[in-house]
């Protein structure tokens, strides 16, 4: 978290979090609530480090298949599970393994598509899922490209070595980033929604 803006999601995001937690305590069955609380915990992810991280999307996707439970249609909780899939994908250093997560993640941004087929988000989502994968081996191919550069004979290999897998982390989690920073536009919009004054009664 270099800027203010970045501390300032994080504290919007827990505390969207903590209301939609709260939420829930009065009414489980709120799909909406649901998926803003899934949509919180996706974006606080990308501020953990790695191992939290993943907790934190497991969670989210936990909410989010709560949340399609009670309302199977729930086009926004289906593309919400897409980008955690999308965002667990890209922390998976094995291909195969995150290939899977790419190929759940289009899966769920088609159901979103075919229930909203007018939302460029979704369509847009879907397009990226399909090239995920090549950007994945990228990054990961990169990584390990810099890895074997910084261990070549050195010496000040050590600290060449931790400088280039930063940047290739770095990297990544701009990447995870973009995704997430969507997924946290939507919470934050549905968020802002719940807790605005109802309208005027009819005169």
């Amino acid at each position: 978290m270099d800027s203010l803006s970045d501390l300032e999601r994080l504290m919007f995001f827990e505390h969207a979090r903590k209301s939609a937690e709260a939420a829930y305590a009065e009414n489980p069955l709120d799909a909406d609530n649901l998926t803003r609380w899934g949509g919180a915990l996706l974006e606080l992810s990308q501020f953990q480090a790695l191992p939290d991280s993943r907790k934190m999307m497991n969670e989210a996707i936990s909410k989010l298949e709560e949340a399609l439970l009670v309302n199977p249609e729930k086009h926004d909780a289906l593309w919400c599970i897409g980008n955690a899939h999308t965002s667990y994908a890209f922390l998976t250093p094995d291909q195969d393994e995150a290939n899977n997560y790419f190929k759940k993640a289009s899966g769920y941004f088609q159901q979103a598509v075919s229930l909203d087929p007018t939302n460029e988000l979704y369509a847009k989502s879907l397009e990226v899922a399909a090239k995920a994968p090549e950007l994945h081996e990228e990054i990961h191919r990169s990584a390990v490209a810099q890895q074997a550069a910084a261990s070549g004979p050195s010496t000040s290999a050590g600290g060449l070595k931790g400088s280039k897998k930063k940047k290739t982390s770095d990297f990544t989690y701009d990447v995870l980033g973009w995704v997430i920073l969507a997924v946290g536009l939507v919470a934050w919009v549905g968020f802002s929604k719940s807790h605005m004054p109802p309208p005027p009664p009819p005169s």
